[in-house]
C-alpha cells in the first residue's frame, strides 16, 4: 500500500502538564502521520529518549468516545488502538483540535495537544519539524513534573551544602550543560 502524498500540514502545540512555568514545543507534520509518527515527533521535539510506553487519548469524530491509542505491546493488558493504524487526519481537525499525551506511564509525563492550524505544505521543506518553545525538557525518569521541582530546587543549593548522595543524583540526572530554561530542538 503506497502512501499518500500530503499536501497540508499540521501545526500542533504540545504542552506539558503541570510544568509552571510552561515547557511546550510548536511542531509541524504532515497530514499523513500516523500516530506512532506523531509520538516519534513529539519524542524528538521535547527530548525525549523513547523508552517508555506512550498513549493518546483523543476524541473519535465520529462517536465523540475517547479512543485510546498508544504502544504496541502485545503482552500487555492494555487495550490501545495501535498507533500505527491510525491516520492523525481520521481525528484531527479544525473542529476537534484537542488531545491528550502521555508518555512513561510511571512518571506521567502528561501532555495537552492542541491542533492550531492545518497549511500547506511549503515545498523543499523537511517534515517534522519543531519551530518554536519554551524550556527545556525534564529529563528521563526524574519523577514526573513533581520530581523534576525537587531536582531543580536541588541544582540551586549550594556547593557546599549538597551532600554526597545528592551529587551523584544530579550527575546521572543531568548534564554538565543542562539548563532549563534553553530549548535544545532536536
Amino acid at each position: 500500500m503506497t502512501k499518500k502524498k500530503a499536501q497540508n500540514l499540521y501545526q500542533f502545540k504540545i504542552t506539558l502538564n503541570h510544568a509552571k512555568p510552561s515547557i511546550w514545543r510548536r511542531i509541524q507534520v504532515p497530514e499523513t502521520f500516523s500516530f506512532l509518527d506523531l509520538h516519534d515527533a513529539i519524542q524528538a521535539a521535547m527530548g525525549w529518549e523513547d523508552c517508555h510506553l506512550h498513549c493518546f487519548e483523543v476524541p473519535n469524530p465520529k462517536t465523540s468516545q475517547i479512543d485510546f491509542i498508544g504502544s504496541e505491546m502485545a503482552d500487555l493488558d492494555l487495550e490501545f488502538s495501535p498507533g500505527s493504524k491510525n491516520c492523525i487526519s481520521s481525528y484531527f481537525s479544525l473542529l476537534n483540535t484537542k488531545a491528550t499525551y502521555e508518555y512513561d506511564f510511571g512518571d506521567g509525563w502528561e501532555h495537552k495537544i492542541l491542533l492550531e492550524k492545518i497549511l500547506p505544505i511549503e515545498p523543499g521543506v523537511k517534515y517534522p519539524r519543531c519551530i518554536a518553545g519554551k524550556r527545556a525538557c525534564p529529563p528521563e525518569d526524574c519523577g514526573g513534573v513533581w520530581g523534576y521541582e525537587n531536582l531543580l530546587k536541588m541544582m540551586n543549593i549550594p556547593d557546599n551544602e549538597v551532600d554526597e548522595e545528592q551529587k551523584e543524583y544530579l550527575e546521572y540526572m543531568i548534564d554538565d550543560d543542562f539548563d532549563p530554561q534553553v530549548v535544545k530542538f532536536y
